[in-house]
């Protein structure tokens, strides 16, 4: 029996037992834990898929599957998320200022759709608390031999117009460990987060985290909204390339929610199956538009959804709720059946 089969046959139904925030954490705790013990992460190399080298940002990836953040939002896991084959881990989304996010149930699963929505919040230690354990992990030897990029987002309690400043303190503090960092102006779960993809507030926020990039140049990225139009994307992109944006993530969870039956709906951001196509329709439409490069997330559940969002443009790929369904295998399986 391989690892896919295995997960699914046994791993899965005792975590969907489980409430999904209880089975999530429970599955980051494990990691953890694995992270300490050189043995454990020997038996998580196991799920190593098959080397598929890219090279992008002036960053080697061994393939190009990461795992996307929201996972491991304080960087507790890195060193067994690498073991696991990720060719590359973004940890986050962390903001300035500790949080606790928004009251549970926050996370509800759909298995027949194959999706999950959550409203969590940004629920995370904070940059501090973030950068002062990235920095024991660098010290202690452990640090992993993939890129790990960070994602930042805006404190709840932060006003909007305070957004930039806000953003600028987190890059300041965590910029040292990332070898890549993503501003996320597109959340769902945060009250008026998304208005900052709007030109003024975007130009605004962009201008100051360009002006600190000088001193630390990292690759900066953007992650964005699948719900936005047409020509609010041409301007965003736009605005992206005149304020030297390095790439983007494309893209976020959706507010459509018609795969769900009204009954069974709740509030939040929806993944998973429902969301491929509207997401493979961005990374299309960013790359006839821009030479930006795009690392495309949403509704990546096997070879087949890969292969078609690196057709459509993107240069990497980025893997969440597919990995909740479908385990460890799904490196295994996207990476052999790539370039088949």
């Amino acid at each position: 029996m391989n690892a896919a089969d295995a997960y699914e046959r046994f791993v899965r139904p005792a975590l969907f037992c489980l409430n999904p925030e209880t089975a999530h954490h429970l599955a980051v705790g494990g990691l953890r834990a694995a992270s300490r013990l050189p043995f454990a992460l020997r038996a998580l190399e196991s799920f190593q898929p098959p080397a598929r080298p890219k090279t992008l940002f002036g960053l080697h990836f061994p393939n190009p599957i990461g795992l996307a953040a929201g996972f491991d939002k304080n960087g507790v896991a890195l060193p067994a998320l690498a073991a696991l084959g990720f060719g590359f881990v973004e940890i986050g989304t962390v903001t300035a200022k500790a949080q606790r996010g928004n009251p549970r149930p926050r996370i509800f699963r759909y298995p027949q759709q194959e999706a999950l929505i959550n409203r969590l919040g940004f629920n995370n230690h904070g940059a501090e608390a973030v950068a002062a354990r990235l920095g024991s992990l660098r010290r202690s030897g452990r640090w992993p031999r993939i890129p790990v990029g960070i994602n930042i987002g805006k404190s709840k309690i932060t006003p909007i117009e305070e957004a930039p400043d806000d953003y600028l303190f987190s890059f300041r503090l965590l910029g040292e460990f990332a070898d890549y960092l993503v501003l996320n102006v597109s959340s769902p779960n945060t009250p008026g987060l998304r208005t900052l993809q709007e030109h003024d507030a975007l130009e605004q926020l962009l201008q100051v985290i360009h002006q600190e990039n000088q001193i630390t140049r990292k690759p900066v990225l953007l992650k964005i909204a699948p719900d936005l139009s047409l020509s609010e994307l041409e301007q965003l992109i736009e605005t992206c390339e005149k304020n030297d944006i390095d790439g983007i993530i494309a893209t976020n969870t959706t507010l459509d929610h018609r795969a769900i039956s009204g009954s069974l709906d709740q509030a939040g951001g929806l993944s998973g199956r429902p969301l491929q196509e509207r997401s493979t329709e961005f990374v299309r439409a960013i790359t006839a538009r821009s030479r930006l490069p795009v690392i495309a997330a949403g509704g990546i559940f096997d070879a087949a959804s890969a292969r078609e969002k690196l057709e459509a443009g993107a240069q990497l790929l980025q893997v969440y709720t597919g990995y909740v369904y479908r385990g460890p295998g799904l490196l295994q399986e996207i990476a052999r059946g790539l370039y088949l």
